[in-house]
């Protein structure tokens, strides 16, 4: 660890809030009488705002992590309807290749069944005429 980096983070963190840290305690120093300038003051403040601006941020992130989940988990469950309408459209092909198959079947049986049946024979009308 630097001595003087250590040093600094321990007082206030890093970044804008810690910046801001620094400067309303170094402020606060300045007066013995502990009572805070306008200056110092306007740091607490402008300390306070970046709080608020951190927390604003997180409660941000943790919505758009809330909503990329809820995509994700909405995308997981298409993607299962999806494979589960597929498998039921090569069943319902499956079964109507087999009720054409079943329905060629009879109509050459009924077929033969009326060219074997006098009933259905063609007469000739001219013929019988005669």
């Amino acid at each position: 660890m630097r001595g003087g980096a250590g040093g600094a983070r321990s007082c206030g963190g890093s970044g804008a809030r810690g910046a801001a840290r620094r400067e309303a305690a170094a402020a606060a120093a300045e007066h013995p009488s502990g009572i805070l300038s306008s200056r110092a003051e306007r740091t607490h403040s402008t300390m306070m705002n970046a709080d608020m601006d951190g927390i604003a941020v997180e409660a941000e992130n943790r919505v758009e992590l809330e909503e990329k989940t809820r995509l994700i988990n909405q995308v997981l469950e298409l993607q299962h309807t999806l494979e589960d309408l597929s498998a039921r459209v090569d069943a319902v092909k499956e079964e109507n290749l087999k009720l054409k198959s079943e329905n060629q079947v009879l109509g050459q049986y009924i077929e033969n069944l009326m060219s074997a049946s006098s009933v259905f024979q063609t007469t000739d009308t001219k013929s019988k005429r005669k």
